[in-house]
């Protein structure tokens, strides 16, 4: 009996500690976003919103970007150094989720913006080219650019960039 008694109580602490599977109603407020880093490598946008930067610089992590991942989370990019201006074309290979690429000169002055870029859907994949020179590019979730007002011509703060 006491075998018993031990496997129901387990099997309600099992079912407390679970939860009652029960989903947030669509009422529900969404998760906030992270707070804004303040330090590490990172962009200011022209909005004010602070947006934490993984570095891209050398030939290796240029060319594996973003491949591979499922997302990028809220409040992150990837900043691409280039040794001097040029068109950089970009290419979403083997990128799971759509990205705004923007193109910038070292002072973060915008040269172009490529906006809601999608994953590549067959081989071989397009590339996008920026309309001008740039020595910096930053991908961002997609939409993030248009919500924060970088346009061509905007200036965006780069902090804590490491150099080239």
């Amino acid at each position: 009996m006491s075998g018993l008694l031990t496997a129901a109580l387990t099997a309600c602490a099992f079912a407390l500690a679970c939860g009652n599977g029960a989903r947030p109603s669509p009422s529900s407020p969404p998760p906030s976003p992270p707070p804004s880093p303040s330090a590490g490598p990172r962009v200011v946008l022209p909005s004010g919103l602070t947006i934490a930067l993984e570095v891209a610089r050398t030939d290796a992590e240029r060319a594996q970007g973003l491949m591979f991942r499922e997302f990028l989370e809220p409040g992150a990019g990837m900043v691409f150094l280039f040794p001097r201006a040029d068109v950089y074309p970009f290419w979403m290979k083997n990128c799971h989720f759509p990205l705004d690429i923007v193109h910038t000169t070292a002072d973060g002055t915008v040269v172009d913006v490529l906006a809601n870029v999608p994953p590549c859907a067959s081989d071989p994949c397009p590339s996008y080219a920026p309309k001008g020179k740039a020595d910096t590019v930053v991908e961002l979730n997609a939409g993030v650019a248009a919500a924060n007002g970088v346009v061509p011509g905007a200036r965006l703060s780069y902090r804590d960039v490491p150099d080239r």
